[in-house]
């Protein structure tokens, strides 16, 4: 199992993310039949990294799901990403 310090850290570490925020929704979760079988954690993140800059929603969960490879097929049942570039982060919302 990973916790979200240590997904944070990871996220962090192999994107080289300015900006990293991971909450833990896994018990929003606790009824779902996947987790009664599956089991693994729900995360919510929020990523900021140049890499994502000129890069399409596609690419951006392509590269998140490169980074955490190996925790998404041991630890991580699901993963809800915003992946934005650094302008993206700074720029306020309309």
């Amino acid at each position: 199992m990973i916790n979200a310090a240590q997904l944070t850290e990871a996220l962090r570490a192999r994107l080289s993310a300015s900006h990293v925020e991971v909450i833990d929704e896994t018990d929003q979760h606790a009824g779902h039949a996947a987790m009664r079988v599956a089991g693994g954690d729900h995360y919510a993140v929020v990523i900021v990294a140049e890499q994502f800059t000129g890069k399409s929603l596609v690419e951006r969960h392509r590269a998140v799901y490169a980074a955490l490879g190996e925790e998404l097929k041991t630890a991580i049942h699901a993963l809800k990403i915003k992946a934005l570039s650094p302008a993206e982060w700074t720029s306020p919302s309309p």
